[in-house]
């Protein structure tokens, strides 16, 4: 197979980004509900190049079809934590364990650590998805806790993984 191309997403993506987390494989994985609305994306994209945002929403794609999504989020409005990032990662099940997720990841963690000064980036994890979980660890991110009955998951209460990665080389002043 070959390598995914990385790009921004774009608000013509709303029917890609819709079937992706809509996939009854994908679905569980995430903190998403049921039956997306294209619409619904087409909205959320188109915002995410609204001056002033600082969200960072990359697709993969394959042949050019959208084979996965990632995203670094501001985890909230408050200053003192205008250091960290949420992320957020999903991959079509015909394309995971493929490089997809990790080509994804390099191209996240390349614009946090030299582009978006980023110290922290969190995550929460479904404790049973052993393959997201494998692969955040692979690039350094480290559990820092379990969130118990944190999601209600297709009829009973899940528990979540807490992971976080601090950046491994902070930006220093020049001597």
């Amino acid at each position: 197979m070959s390598p995914p191309v990385i790009r921004r997403a774009r608000a013509s993506d709303a029917e890609a980004f819709a079937a992706l987390l809509g996939d009854p494989q994908v679905l569980p994985g995430l903190l998403q509900l049921p039956y997306p609305s294209i619409e619904a994306w087409r909205v959320r994209l188109a915002d995410n190049d609204a001056p002033g945002r600082s969200d960072l929403v990359l697709v993969a794609e394959r042949d050019g079809q959208v084979v996965g999504s990632a995203g670094l989020h501001p985890v909230g409005a408050t200053q003192r934590r205008r250091h960290a990032m949420s992320l957020g990662l999903s991959v079509a099940p015909a394309h995971q364990r493929t490089g997809v997720g990790s080509t994804l990841m390099h191209a996240l963690l390349d614009a946090a650590d030299n582009w978006l000064g980023v110290l922290r980036i969190e995550l929460t994890v479904f404790g049973d998805n052993d393959g997201a979980i494998a692969l955040y660890r692979k690039f350094g991110f480290e559990v820092e806790g379990t969130h118990r009955a944190y999601a209600l998951r297709a009829g009973s209460y899940v528990d979540v993984l807490a992971m976080a990665r601090l950046h491994p080389r902070p930006p220093q002043l020049p001597s």
